[in-house]
């Protein structure tokens, strides 16, 4: 774990069970509890037989997803595709969208999120490369506090969280909390515009209950610091961070797009994984700890052999 502290500018390397020395009483922690649904499946066309692959984003109805489909030639609208142990389900393409989506209607006996638990795949990321996917990836890309189904990719900086580490901050008197984002493509999706106020983020799903909230307001008051774990978790926060205090309840859709400048409302620290160039994830982290000293922990990291990406290291910024 790479450690930046913001006010002196100094760049520091440590583990990561090191966290709770970092952190101090009625400090609060924030961690994103969405749960990666396995997303991909295979199935074929019935008319045809045809191989299809369908990658599960989100139920936008009762039954109604957004997905999108891989296959030699493309369904057509009305095609209908056989899913699911045993074709239990149906899925019939209702219409083409952008970005190479599409809507679906899926008929099953049982809720999809449920055929996707027995048939599905976890949607790992395409730079891990596997002849083929390991019983232990389904545990693995998830958090250990995982809990609301709806994500198609990991809030990966909660991935290094264990059991101990969050006994050692309950030692502390360090409080936890937890936000729901249900991370979609869009997060990762590259910045490809000359301006980046061009650049559009996609919605996803968040949810701050009371419990959270309460919390957030208690730490406040007794002159906590909030740290949010991943860009999700901060990007959640910042969301409800216009209302002002207290913290109120909220749940909606977010498409709040961090980049430099940015003034933050909510969030005092951040723990984050190493992000790809040219994402809007390492333009949140440059928000939050500037672009110049971001950069050179970026060098130190390559300097210093840090693993990037969703299995990689962190950094916490001060």
């Amino acid at each position: 774990m790479m450690v930046i502290d913001r006010a002196t500018g100094t760049i520091g390397h440590h583990r990561f069970d090191d966290l709770p020395d970092f952190l101090a009483a009625e400090d609060l922690v924030v961690v994103n509890d969405t749960r990666v649904i396995p997303a991909r499946v295979y199935g074929r066309k019935e008319d045809t037989g045809g191989r299809v692959e369908l990658f599960f984003l989100e139920e936008k109805q009762d039954k109604h997803w957004e997905i999108l489909l891989r296959a030699s030639k493309r369904p057509k609208p009305g095609q209908r595709i056989l899913f699911g142990e045993d074709d239990e389900a149906i899925a019939t393409l209702v219409e083409d969208l952008d970005r190479g989506r599409c809507r679906v209607a899926v008929e099953s006996e049982r809720p999809v999120v449920a055929v996707l638990e027995r048939a599905g795949e976890p949607p790992l990321p395409p730079y891990i490369e596997r002849a083929e996917l390991q019983g232990e990836d389904r545990d693995r890309y998830q958090t250990v506090f995982a809990r609301e189904p709806g994500a198609v990719a990991a809030p990966t900086a909660g991935l290094h969280f264990t059991p101990e580490i969050f006994a050692a901050l309950n030692a502390k008197n360090v409080r936890q909390a937890a936000v729901t984002l249900h991370v979609g493509l869009g997060t990762f999706r590259p910045v490809m515009v000359e301006n980046l106020e061009d650049h559009e983020m996609e919605a996803e799903r968040y949810r701050l209950e009371a419990d959270c909230a309460d919390r957030i307001n208690a730490c406040r008051d007794a002159g906590g610091k909030i740290l949010a774990v991943g860009s999700t978790s901060l990007r959640t926060l910042e969301t409800v961070a216009p209302q002002g205090f207290p913290v109120q309840p909220a749940e909606g859709r977010s498409d709040l797009y961090i980049f430099p400048p940015y003034t933050f409302g909510l969030v005092d620290r951040l723990l984050t994984n190493f992000h790809l160039p040219e994402s809007t994830l390492i333009m949140l982290v440059c928000a939050f700890g500037g672009t110049e000293l971001i950069m050179e922990a970026y060098q130190k990291a390559i300097e210093q052999k840090y693993r990037f990406y969703s299995y990689g290291d962190c950094m916490l910024v001060l």
